[in-house]
C-alpha cells in the first residue's frame, strides 16, 4: 500500500499520470467513493468506473498534457493527513490538429494516509473577465 508524504506529491503523480495518458493509472489515484467534477462533462462522476472513463476520453485526445501553474497552488492543511489543494493548471491538446491550451482552476480535496489519496477533486476552465 503507497503513501504519499506530503499533498503537493499527490498532485504532481496526478500531472504525471495524465501526461502519460493512461485512465487506469489516473483513476488509480481516486479514492472508491471519491467525487470528479470535471473541466471537460457537465456531469459529476461518482464511480470509479465513470473516473476511468471519464480519463479514457480525455486521453484519447491527441497532444494531451497538463501543465502546472506553480506560483498559484494553495494548500490548507485540515489535519494532519487531510489537505486541500487550489489552483490553476492548464491542459493541452490538439482539435483539427491545433494545440490548443484550456487554463483551468481546480480543487483536490486529498487525504494523504490513504493509497488513493484524491476524494473530491473539481475543475472548471477559467472564464473570460467580462470586463
Amino acid at each position: 500500500m503507497t503513501h504519499f508524504k506530503n499533498a503537493e506529491e499527490v498532485l504532481f503523480q496526478w500531472v504525471s499520470r495524465v501526461c502519460s495518458g493512461s485512465p487506469d493509472d489516473i483513476a488509480a489515484l481516486y479514492d472508491e467513493a471519491a467525487v470528479l467534477v470535471p473541466t471537460f462533462s457537465p456531469h459529476t462522476v461518482t464511480t470509479p468506473e465513470g473516473i476511468k472513463g471519464y480519463f479514457g476520453q480525455l486521453a484519447s485526445r491527441d497532444g494531451l498534457g497538463v501543465r502546472l501553474h506553480n506560483k498559484a497552488l494553495r494548500k490548507q492543511a485540515l489535519s494532519d493527513t487531510l489537505f486541500a489543494l487550489s489552483g490553476i493548471y492548464s491542459f493541452e491538446f490538439e482539435v483539427d490538429q491545433v494545440l490548443l491550451s484550456f487554463p483551468s482552476r481546480f480543487s483536490f480535496m486529498v487525504d494523504i494516509s490513504r493509497a488513493q489519496p484524491i476524494i473530491h477533486h473539481h475543475s472548471s476552465q477559467v472564464p473570460r473577465n467580462l470586463s
